[in-house]
């Protein structure tokens, strides 16, 4: 059931709004939903005053048939504009309309038919967010439900996991859960750090395993990369830190990763990315200490066929110091 925010304007009561078709050439098929046509104990009743964001005084409505009404008949999903319908009234989807020729209901030829009734009906309409039952208070016009949707930090997280597409999600805690369990991955307590990498054939970059590991310090959770590719045609190896939560979080922290060997070292300093920010991206866009194949066996030292690199680093927060 979808929470409604109705606005002023919106009184059911006294509309005569109704889903009418522009041609109607079989009677007997099944008229379009009329709001009048509501059975007095199926009429919904306001349950709480909220403040719209215009400032106007207005109310939640839990309202099943205003769901049924948008739900598109084909996909089952909720419909935005232009909302297309048959001409007995059935409406769908823009996107299934360019998919099929007869409506799934009564089976007549679809057309070129536009509902704008339906289409001034939901521009009424204001709504929560799907995230709501996870802590989004959030309410905003239909036509804007989308677009914050793919934005609210209460939306779930995916797993940060770069080994494999992994299609799980949740929030933090449920990702630590699933990160130990199913991926097998440590959480060390911490802000420094110091891990050692170990590769029997360092010349099959394609064939390096990539690596996770979780911290947990300042009462957050940072995960270190240590991943290897090819930069142009040069094999290199990267490492870098991905922060459990928000970006505006993120930004809190800064961390600096130190790799060297042989009386050599290099440093890298950043601010830790969000797992919002998938690994990828990350690594397309450089943001981390890379070393290139030959350096790194350097660093390795002995006859540098077997590469071993140790990574060292901190994290601290943005107002302290390294």
């Amino acid at each position: 059931m979808t929470n409604f925010l109705l606005g002023k304007k919106q009184t059911f009561a006294s509309s005569s709004c109704t889903v009418q078709p522009i041609i109607m050439d079989e009677p007997s098929s099944p008229p379009p939903m009329n709001l009048k046509s509501l059975k007095p104990k199926e009429q919904v009743r306001p349950q709480s005053a909220v403040n719209s964001p215009h400032g106007k005084s207005s109310f939640m409505l839990p309202n099943s048939d205003i769901d049924k009404l948008l739900e598109c008949s084909v996909c089952r999903n909720t419909m935005f504009p232009p909302i297309q319908q048959c001409p007995s009234g059935h409406t769908l989807c823009f996107s299934c309309k360019n998919k099929v020729n007869k409506c799934s209901i009564c089976r007549k030829e679809i057309g070129q038919i536009r509902c704008l009734a339906l289409e001034k009906l939901a521009a009424s309409l204001h709504l929560p967010c799907s995230y709501h039952h996870l802590g989004c208070t959030d309410m905003m016009p239909y036509y804007s439900k989308l677009q914050h949707e793919t934005r609210c930090v209460y939306r779930p997280y995916a797993c940060p996991h770069p080994g494999s597409d992994c299609p799980f999600t949740g929030d933090i805690h449920q990702l630590l859960s699933h990160l130990r369990q199913c991926h097998k991955l440590d959480l060390q307590a911490g802000s420094t750090f110091n891990h050692r990498y170990v590769k029997q054939d360092p010349h099959s970059v394609d064939n390096c395993s990539w690596t996770l590991t979780l911290f947990n310090c300042f009462d957050c959770y940072f995960c270190l990369h240590f991943e290897a590719f090819v930069l142009g045609c040069e094999p290199v190896y990267m490492a870098f830190i991905r922060f459990l939560g928000e970006e505006s979080e993120a930004r809190k922290f800064n961390y600096c990763l130190e790799i060297g060997g042989q009386g050599r070292k290099m440093k890298w300093q950043g601010v830790p990315r969000s797992i919002r920010t998938h690994h990828r991206m990350v690594r397309d866009s450089h943001d981390g200490l890379i070393v290139h194949r030959n350096i790194a066996l350097y660093f390795s030292g002995s006859d540098q066929k077997v590469l071993k690199l140790r990574v060292l680093g901190r994290i601290w927060k943005e107002t302290g110091g390294i």
